[in-house]
């Protein structure tokens, strides 16, 4: 088993910068591939960046190319999400997740914190 545990949310200025902390605990040997996803009020749920725990491949989407950057740490198993020129629309609830080398789908998650950028 792994344990994923978020830390970094809060209230920020459209235009500001946040980092998410990711810290994984248990099992890490385990893991594949590490990521972030979002899901704001009335909103699915929505993918937003992804690592290779190797710490090679990353992957955004599309509305926060250019703005954040994922980056792992190897000497303590944290993935570091950088969250610049904030929008409003970047308010939302992220998790953080994990996914086994044997799995195709994210099966470790974070309990999540709350990001709001006021416009």
């Amino acid at each position: 088993q792994v344990q994923l545990v978020e830390s970094g949310g809060g209230l920020v200025q459209a235009g500001g910068s946040l980092r998410l902390s990711c810290a994984a605990s248990g099992r890490t040997s385990s893991i594949y591939r590490a990521g972030y996803f979002r899901q704001a009020p009335g909103k699915d749920h929505e993918f937003v960046a992804a690592i290779d725990w190797s710490g090679g491949n990353t992957a955004y989407a599309d509305s926060v190319k250019g703005r954040f950057t994922i980056s792992r740490d190897n000497t303590d198993s944290t993935v570091t999400l950088q969250m610049n020129s904030l929008k409003a629309g970047d308010t939302a609830v992220y998790y953080c997740a994990a996914r086994d080398t044997s799995r195709h789908d994210y099966n470790y998650w974070g309990q999540g914190t709350q990001v709001t950028v006021s416009s």
